[in-house]
């Protein structure tokens, strides 16, 4: 078996445990990853807005929107014309989502946030450099990075 496809394997393997565990955190606490890791940004700022959380945590300003819409919905988040720039509209949670949010797991496993952490600093470093280049490699630095697989995306299913 060449190199590459060692990679490609292991690649596979490393999606096929982060799609399993969303779908764990989906049913633990019925909120997707990319819910709940918008609902970690809006808690971190008094005015948090759409746009702030589409670049903080690199996914597109759509998806971001189409995200908060399912939040509101699930009565998670409310939304706030600013007073002092009507154009801008401010994020915060409900009592509901804070309380859903302080009941959720974590968005990545304990094991795995343990494991990394008693590494190096420079074992680190490696890794992060190692996949931001693999990123690079495979031309998919473009691509919106929700961090765990939304399956009722319909993009992410039709792609």
């Amino acid at each position: 078996m060449e190199t590459y496809d060692q990679v490609l394997v292991s690649l596979r393997q490393i999606i096929r445990k982060i799609d399993l565990y969303s779908k764990k955190l989906e049913r633990e606490s019925g909120l997707t990853g990319p819910q709940l890791l918008v609902m970690q940004h809006i808690v971190t700022q008094d005015e948090m807005t759409s746009g702030v959380i589409a670049r903080e945590i690199s996914l597109s300003q759509a998806t971001v929107t189409s995200i908060l819409d399912r939040l509101e919905r699930k009565e998670l988040l409310k939304r706030e014309r600013c007073h002092s720039d009507k154009r801008k509209v401010i994020l915060s949670l409900t009592k509901k989502g804070s309380k859903s949010l302080e009941n959720a797991p974590t968005l990545m496993q304990e094991s795995f946030i343990n494991a990394f952490n008693q590494l190096e600093t420079w074992e680190q470093s490696l890794i992060l450099s190692s996949l931001q280049r693999l990123s690079y490699m495979m031309n998919a630095t473009d691509l919106d990075a929700a961090p765990l697989l939304d399956s009722t995306d319909e993009r992410v299913i039709n792609n």
